[in-house]
């Protein structure tokens, strides 16, 4: 049994020796006739146990037994499948030899005496050398280590080996971009698994091309080679070496004590050319590294929801100016995911989050760069906020819907009772669909230090101000009531696309604390949906990244709708990344385009507690 070091960088410094070894050891067993394994997964939450094994005639057999189930049944059911296996087995033989050969002849000189029916096998289990009795529960007679037998093969018993449940790599994938496979694993873990990542080798090339590293042969196509790229990281980033080629990647579940069996998955198509500067390629000169410990780098960014983006009127109205193949997933989902991982950011607030995008493109990408996620739907989508790891841990959720907790929370009562004067307008207040998201955090390396992190996608219309408005109190009540009553006067970080410009009532109600009952913005969709009110809030926040001349750039606007707003109580900026210049925004005429996955732009900058 393989026990490996803890610590990743002990890990990554044995891949190659273990992974050498591992052959070397396979080759020497396959040799010497060594056990085959037979797998065991049992787990105390189901009824039922699974046993896969290899017959002798190449089969494989996967098979589900009851947990209480004397031992003995399912031995003899082993039995029973084994004799089966053998007798198709002959009768493929006997089919073989049967047929007739090229000349027209049969492939027999004669007949010969036909071959005794064959008998069902001995099939026994052993542990430590010991038959297990035959009324031994399943449940404990399959322990690790055990050998089962099954007439003259042995096979090792393996109980509950790391394996992964699901596995997957993009179906689009571009050079320059990083390549994040989706798994999941059951009894392991990724940061204690394999990783190897192949290409194909190129049609008329020498073995001396690949000097130094090994090939395989595809099952797919016995004729295919593949040859090692050197990378044995979960993350692969093609270069432009490898366009046109697809990649394989070949995994090995471990859990820090021992390894599974291992998996191959290729590219189901090769890999294409990237786009060349991308418009986030210049910011990423400032985020290089992951911030020092009191740093938090924060990102807020509306990712443009695939449901919007893929609509004819988003393609003929919204976008005219975007190539349509740069509004398809598959391209900006290489977009976002490179952007994403290249920021190394601590929090990541995003808005406009289709729930597919999250669990198949960015978990993948942004977990193996060290940032655990969880997400909150709307309707059509909905949004996720990431933190790192090794910073932060997720203490609680707080999440609502505007207009649910407006009627059922006793918080909310006096906004309420205030919005009743204006039916109409409590109307169009309680039928929009937003969410707030609240995520309280705790530092890894100082428990003492606790974060309030909030993210949100206020109401879109340009004449829902005063939705907006009422939206804001809800949100900032709710994050008062986590920040300061259910935790001890913790900070907050508000990120969001707000749809608001700084010219607008939600921001100076942000802002100053208060906005006045004859703010304009009352009366935003007309007189008939007016709803004049004062609102205030004990907060004292402030733009981290200040008023951008915009952070929305299409075709018909641009404006500055998004924010991070940060409690000036307990934080202060440290540097705010710059934002892409006016050149770069407008290259393609406008966002999105070939070179930004998005319609906005996102913020980025390092905070600092005080």
């Amino acid at each position: 049994m393989w026990r490996l070091p803890g610590a990743r960088a002990a890990l990554r410094g044995v891949r190659t020796a273990v992974e050498r070894r591992s052959r070397a050891e396979a080759a020497a067993e396959t040799a010497a006739g060594a056990m085959e394994r037979a797998v065991v997964r049992c787990v105390p939450s189901e009824p039922k146990l699974s046993l896969s094994f290899a017959l002798a005639d190449g089969s494989h057999k996967n098979m589900q037994r009851d947990q209480s189930e004397p031992l003995g049944r399912a031995l003899s059911r082993i039995a029973t499948n084994a004799l089966k296996g053998h007798a198709k087995a002959a009768a493929a033989k006997k089919s073989r030899k049967n047929r007739p050969n090229a000349s027209g002849g049969a492939a027999c000189a004669g007949p010969g005496p036909e071959p005794a029916a064959p008998c069902e096998p001995v099939v026994k289990l052993y542990y430590r050398e010991e038959a297990v009795a035959e009324d031994v529960l399943n449940v404990d007679a399959w322990q690790d280590g055990a050998v089962l037998q099954i007439g003259d093969v042995k096979y090792k018993v393996e109980r509950n080996p790391p394996a992964f449940t699901e596995l997957q790599l993009p179906r689009y994938i571009m050079a320059g971009f990083p390549v994040c496979p989706k798994l999941s694993l059951e009894f392991g873990d990724p940061a204690s698994s394999l990783f190897r990542w192949y290409k194909e080798t190129k049609p008329g090339a020498t073995e001396a091309e690949g000097s130094g590293s090994s090939s395989l042969s595809a099952s797919s196509a016995p004729s295919l080679a593949w040859t090692e790229t050197g990378v044995d990281e979960r993350v692969y980033t093609p270069s432009n070496a490898d366009i046109g080629l697809r990649l394989k990647l070949r995994c090995t579940p471990g859990n820090g004590q021992r390894f599974g069996p291992s998996r191959e998955l290729e590219s189901v198509c090769p890999v294409e050319a990237g786009p060349g500067t991308c418009t986030f390629d210049h910011r990423h000169l400032y985020t290089k590294k992951v911030t020092e410990d009191a740093l938090i780098r924060t990102v807020s960014y509306n990712i443009l929801a695939d449901t919007y983006a893929q609509t004819e009127f988003s393609r003929t109205v919204l976008y005219p100016y975007c190539a349509p193949y740069a509004l398809e997933l598959d391209y900006r989902q290489n977009l976002i995911q490179k952007e994403l991982t290249g920021y190394n950011a601590d929090l990541i607030c995003l808005q406009e989050v289709d729930r597919a995008v999250f669990a198949d493109s960015l978990v993948p990408a942004l977990e193996a760069f060290g940032l655990e996620g969880v997400f909150r739907i709307k309707q059509h989508e909905g949004l996720a906020t990431f933190y790192r790891r090794s910073k932060f841990s997720l203490l609680s959720q707080h999440d609502i819907a505007f207009h649910e907790a407006l009627q059922s929370d006793p918080l909310h009562k006096e906004l309420l009772e205030k919005l009743a004067v204006y039916p109409l307008a409590q109307e169009k207040v309680l039928q929009r669909s937003s969410v707030l998201q609240v995520s309280v955090l705790q530092s890894t390396k100082d428990s003492s230090k606790k974060i309030c992190v909030a993210n949100t996608h206020l109401y879109w219309h340009p004449k829902g101000g005063y939705i907006r408005l009422i939206q804001m109190a809800v949100a900032l009540a709710h994050i008062r009531h986590v920040s300061c009553d259910l935790y001890a006067g913790i900070p907050v970080i508000f990120c969001g696309d707000f749809n608001s410009t700084p010219s607008a009532g939600m921001y100076h109600f942000v802002i100053n604390g208060n906005v006045p009952e004859d703010h304009e913005d009352w009366t935003s969709n007309g007189e008939e949906e007016r709803c004049n009110m004062s609102l205030t809030h004990f907060f004292k926040l402030k733009s981290a990244c200040g008023e951008p001349a915009y952070t929305n750039y299409v075709g018909g606007f641009h404006g500055c709708l998004d924010y991070i707003f940060i409690d000036l109580n307990a934080l202060e900026v440290e540097q705010v990344i710059p934002l892409p210049s006016h050149e770069e925004v407008t290259t393609h005429q406008a966002l999105p385009s070939v070179s930004h996955p998005s319609d906005h732009i996102a913020l980025v900058c390092d905070l600092k507690w005080k």
